[in-house]
């Protein structure tokens, strides 16, 4: 898999570079991210939940940068394991091109392999996984930098159950409309 993306960032190219390596930052900016811990010189061990298709899967793995250049570029290698969903590994090239005196282009490749089960659900699945993580977390960095509210950027804004997101703000789970001709247990239990 190959993915090549551009994103503007709305800061300074310097301060992007420090927000892009602060674990504090990255733990919540980063989609299902449950842990991030620094292990070495510019190496970190992740803990995530990540869903591709049907597979769901907590992976544990290790990032480090090499090479770096300040702030210019570093290269990100990577490799995870998801246990029987497979594995993941792999590097990306990232370049932090000053646009203007508070914006930031941000560009990255990267090359990545897939194994076991998350192998054999088919790149596109993968290719459309991996795109969307990536526009989330550019979106939540977004609003972290931005100091926007309400744009998902805690570590379990994310809702995965379709029950939960269908809640309307301020209704608890249980009180949820029932289905047609049911009512709640609430009000089953008011009326004994």
């Amino acid at each position: 898999m190959e993915l090549t993306e551009q994103y503007i960032l709305p800061v300074s190219r310097e301060h992007a570079w420090e927000a892009l390596r602060d674990t504090a930052v990255l733990r919540t900016i980063i989609p299902g991210c449950e842990s991030i811990e620094a292990d070495g010189e510019n190496a970190y061990i992740v803990s995530m939940l990540a869903a591709v298709g049907p597979v769901k899967a907590h992976f544990k793995g290790r990032m480090s940068l090499t090479d770096r250049d300040p702030p210019t570029s570093y290269p990100v290698v990577f490799e995870g394991q998801g246990g029987v969903a497979g594995f993941a590994k792999g590097s990306a090239a990232v370049t932090l091109e000053a646009d203007g005196e508070s914006s930031t282009k941000l560009s990255y490749t990267a090359h990545a392999q897939v194994g076991g089960k998350l192998a054999q659900i088919g790149s596109r699945l993968v290719d459309g996984a991996a795109r969307k993580v990536a526009g989330e977390f550019f979106k939540r960095f977004t609003a972290q930098m931005t100091g926007e509210a309400g744009a998902g950027t805690g570590a379990g804004a994310e809702s995965t159950d379709e029950s939960e997101a269908s809640a309307q703000p301020g209704e608890a789970a249980d009180e949820a409309p029932a289905d047609k001709g049911h009512k709640s247990w609430k009000a089953w239990i008011s009326k004994s």
